[in-house]
This record gives structure tokens, sequence and C-alpha cells, in this order.
């Protein structure tokens, strides 16, 4: 069977969670991504990785039948519906949040069937693969529960129909009639978690408590604009991608999901960035909700170690959820890859890479909870002043950049100006609460670098701001300039720099990072277009005053979203969702345009 056939795409997929882990449900109804207990957990359903080995969580109309998928209002409850000749069913796909730390730790997924109209069959088959289907498992039964026990963990399936099994797999065919339920409820056990039953009765409880968990939590938005239900929408997957214990959010839940079909762009994003630092504080904040932007500067400031010496400077890209530094790559040989799309890769070695940029990002989330949120402390202030002064003695290194290239280091404008912005910020703060600070001599580096990016980050015969020094390469990271408050967004040259961004890097709103044929980054093949910088140049537009332009490509956003309104990190050729998948600094960039050109529409 081929490839295209056996894998739904990237976008034909649903999220849930319980601020711990996630899970990614198909269309179809097929969970095909879960990892427990956590985000970076080896996984127990990875058939979007390899259709053949990875296991996965079958639930379907056994007939024919056509598929709708939504969510309950305001909520991170997914719904999918099932259309047939005999009858309308569908699943309530949902994971409970306990606020008491032994349920926590059970992370229970629930699946609701029931049938709305005529009779439907039903087919169910759990087939967990645990450990990347790398490690064995054995299946017990007892009464209405099903155990499947590998040498790791332990998952209970509690069920309100008969089961079925082999010694590896289990398996359910039932029938119902309209207004007739049935239930499954997997939960993680061990670990002091004692295994428990699910009755419909107990289901429908924890869906209403479920729903209204969501609907409290984002009762909290301030946002009143014209986008609200893309705006929230990107709110509730922010918050999916939330690891509670921590506060700190990862980049994507999914390992792997190509950049390209076939090709080799495929890395793990189950980690927390520091330089989302600044654009999840920013959104955040103008959400309302600043309990989240607390948590995420307290990941900061608990896991981000901010002293110290060395090359790198005191600053790593990456860090696990638990605040851990070393990610480790290494690649699952016996998994084909998403549609053949090799390697299936863990951990991520672009965690020791130097990004100049980073800096610039954390101190500018530091600048914004000090404005919107509450005023730092001042052992903070006192790790923000080491932080400076290492970026005005090594600015001016080389670094892989923004994208995290493979090719070698080179001088990226972007890495200049976002060590522009961390020197600027801390003046800022230094100005506002007269802290400490050697003004004198931050100045002097903030001036220096901002004369060094006006000499040789201009390219005279593109008319444009570039990628890096000594060669003439458009790249999109520069739309950053006047959102960073770098340029004026109508100063001439940032106006000749956005027409030659619109002629050379953009396609019908969606927008390329760069052109990897003309700027080589030390991989193989071409990508598709990213996300974010497609909402970043909507930004760009309307502060540049092109309001019209901005909102028509803003809308023009909007209709490559997939069904539920989520994005991965790239859309393709003919508009597929292409990379890791939901990818939080997308949703996180789509907030900023919003407001910014809610603003400028007035």
């Amino acid at each position: 069977m081929q490839a295209e056939t056996r894998y739904l795409p990237i976008g034909e997929h649903g999220l849930i969670g319980d601020l711990r882990t996630v899970a990614l449900v198909g269309t179809n109804g097929t969970i095909d991504w879960y990892c427990c207990p956590r985000f970076d957990s080896p996984s127990v359903f990875a058939s979007i990785l390899d259709a053949d080995r990875g296991g996965s969580f079958e639930l379907r109309a056994d007939t024919p039948a056509t598929t709708k998928q939504f969510y309950f209002p305001d909520t991170n409850v997914l719904i999918t519906r099932f259309f047939a000749v005999d009858g309308v069913g569908e699943i309530q796909d949902f994971m409970p949040i306990s606020h008491d730390p032994r349920e926590a730790d059970r992370h229970r997924l629930i699946r609701r069937v029931t049938c709305v109209r005529g009779t439907l069959p039903f087919r169910a088959r759990v087939a967990p693969r645990f450990d990347y289907a790398r490690q064995e498992h054995t299946v017990s039964q007892e009464g209405s529960r099903t155990t499947f026990e590998s040498r790791e963990l332990s998952l209970a399936l509690s069920a309100s129909v008969p089961v079925e099994t082999d010694g590896r797999d289990a398996w359910s065919s039932f029938e119902l009639r309209e207004g007739e339920h049935v239930v499954f409820a997997l939960d993680r056990i061990g670990a002091g978690i004692t295994p428990r039953g699910c009755a419909i009765e107990e289901a429908e409880e924890q869906f209403a408590d479920t729903v209204r968990f969501w609907r409290k939590w984002l009762s909290a938005s301030r946002y009143r604009g014209r986008w609200r239900e893309v705006v929230h929408r990107s709110a509730l997957t922010l918050k999916l991608l939330t690891y509670a214990p921590t506060g700190g959010i990862v980049a994507a839940p999914t390992t792997s999901l190509p950049e390209r079909l076939g090709g080799g762009r495929n890395w793990d994003y189950r980690y927390v960035w520091v330089r989302d630092a600044a654009f999840c504080v920013y959104a955040l904040l103008r959400l309302g909700f600043t309990e989240e932007a607390e948590a995420f500067m307290g990941f900061l400031s608990d896991h981000v170690p901010l002293g110290g010496d060395g090359l790198n400077g005191p600053l790593q890209i990456m860090y696990g959820i638990d605040g851990r530094a070393d990610l480790p790559e290494s690649e699952l040989l016996h998994l084909e890859g998403h549609r053949g799309s090799a390697p299936v890769r863990v951990g991520n070695a672009a965690a020791g890479q130097l990004q100049l940029d980073i800096y610039g990002a954390l101190i500018d989330s530091v600048y914004l909870y000090n404005k919107w949120g509450d005023p730092i402390s001042s052992d903070r202030w006192d790790e923000v002043s080491t932080l400076v002064n290492w970026v005005c003695d090594n600015w001016d290194q080389p670094d892989e950049g923004i994208w995290e290239t493979r090719g070698g280091r080179k001088n990226f404008v972007y890495s200049r100006l976002m060590c522009w912005v961390a020197i600027e910020r801390a003046m800022r703060m230094a100005n506002q609460r007269g802290l400490p600070a050697d003004i004198p001599r931050w100045r002097a580096a903030r001036d220096t670098i901002y004369r060094d990016v006006m000499r040789n980050g201009w390219s005279e015969r593109l008319g444009a701001f570039i990628q890096h020094y000594g060669e003439d390469v458009l790249d999109a990271s520069i739309l950053m300039m006047p959102l960073a408050k770098f340029v004026s967004p109508t100063d001439p040259k940032w106006l000749s720099t956005l027409d030659a961004l619109g002629s050379g890097l953009v396609s019908d709103s969606l927008v390329y990072r760069y052109d990897p044929e003309v700027s080589p980054d030390g991989l193989e093949g071409p990508e598709g277009t990213f996300s974010i910088c497609s909402f970043w140049y909507v930004e760009a537009l309307a502060r540049a005053g092109r309001v019209d332009e901005a909102r028509l490509a803003f809308e023009k956003m909007l209709t490559y979203a997939n069904h539920l309104g989520l994005y991965a990190e790239e859309i393709g050729h003919t508009g597929e969702q292409l990379g890791n998948f939901p990818q939080a600094i997308t949703h996180l960039a789509l907030i900023s345009a919003a407001f910014n050109l809610d603003h400028a529409l007035g």
C-alpha cells in the first residue's frame, strides 16, 4: 500500500491534552500520536511516524462514513462526527485536568462514543507500541479492564463494552442506537497510581468538568477584536502546549514531522526554546493570561542559568520541559517516518549551537514582564546585567542564527538585531526604575551594533537589509526589524526592504524564510513557507501603514489553517501543513498580528 493512503495528512488532526502531555486525533478517529507521561516521553502511539510499526488507538464507524471534526465551543474537547447512511455518531475525545497531583499523573484519556441519529456500528482497536515501538509488552484482562504492561510504563483500558485481546492488542466491535453511549478510558497505572474504572456516568461528569475548566480559563481573555475565534483557538492551543509542573511551553508536541515530504528536515520540537520567550510573554500578557506569563518567567528563572562564563555565553538555546540541558540527538532507524520521510529523530543537537538572538528574546521578555506584569527582583536584575555585559563583549561573533542552520556560522543580521534589543531593553529598564547599570558602556555597544548593521547589513544592489554580512541574500527574519523597534516602520530603507521581501520571498501571503539554493544551510532540498514569517509580514505591513494589504494577507493566512484553526510550522506548495504540529510560535505570531492589525484598523 502506498504511503499516501496509509497516512492521514499532518493537518488532518486535532489536539487534546492535560497540561502535561497531548494526543493527536485524526479526522478518521484514530489517535496516532501520544507520549506518556510527558510531552518528551517515548511514544505509546506513533503511527503518524510509522503506519505499520508505530502503534495507534483506532475508533471509527464500522461502515462507510464521511467525517467532520470540531472543538466543543471554547474548549479543547474534540468532537469527531461520522455520517453514514443508517445513522450519525460521534466521538468526544478529551483528557481531564486534575488539580490532585496523584490524579494528574494518571493522564486519563477518555473517548466517549455516542449515536445521535439512527443506528451505527463501531469498531475499536488499541495497539500500543511502547518506547517508540522498541519495547515489548504483555496484555492481561480483569473484568472490564485490559492492562498493557511494558518494562517502563503500564496503561489500563477500561471499556463499557466487551473487549477481546490477542496478547498484544485489544479490540471491540459494537453497535449503538440513537441516544446510546460507550466509553473507553486509557489510564497510566503503577508508580502509585491505582487502576480505576470509568463508568458512563463518570465519563459524563468528567466531560462536564473538562468543559468547565477550559471555559473558565478562556474567560480570562481580554481580547475583543475582530478575530476572536482564531485568537482564542490559538490561546487554547498554547495552553495545551504548556507543561504545568514547570510553566515551560514546548515549541511543538511532536517530533520528526517533515518540513518536506520525503526529505530529511525532521526535528524534535518537544522542548522549550528560549527564543520563544518574548513572543510568549507578549502574547499571553496582551490576552490577559498573567498567570501563564508568570509561570513561563518562572521556568526561565528556575531553569535557565543566567550566570557563568564560557565560549557560548551563559545561555543554551533550548531546555527540556523539566529544565534539563542535555538533549542528545539520535535517530530511530526502525521507524520509516511520516509518509517515508526519514530519519525520525529524538533529542536535538541544535541545543549546542551558538544563537546570539536568544539574548534579545530573553531580555525582551523580562522587559515586557517588568512593564506589564510584576517588577523584576534585584537578583533578577543582577542576572540581566550579567547577560548584557556578556552581549557587549560577544555580539560580533558569527553564529548559527535563528534558523539553526547546519552550514557553518555566519554574521547574521537578525542575531545582531537581537543583540541590540538585549542592550536597548535593559537600558530602558535601568532608566525607568533607576536600576544600577554601566549605561555608558551599554550605550556604546548598542550604538556600535546599530551602525554595524546599517553599514554591513544593507545591500545597495537589493535595496534591502540582508540575511548575513557579505552576501546579498534576503531573509524573512528581517521582518522583525520594525517589530523590535530597530527601525521606524516607515523608514525609506525599511519600506524598500519590505518591497524586496514581498517580491522575493512572498507567495500569496505565504512567506519563505529564505532561499536555500541561494543561501545553503547545510541541509538538502527545498522547504515550504514558514507560517510565523507570514504573520510577521502581516504585522510589518500594518505598521508600515499598508493596512488593506495587511488585512488581506492575514485573511488569506487564515485559509491556510487546518479545519480546526491549527498551524504546523510550514505550509507546503499545495497548502498542506508541514513540520511539527501544532507549532506554538506560529500561534503566538498570529495573536500578535491580530492585535496589531486590530489596532491599525481602529
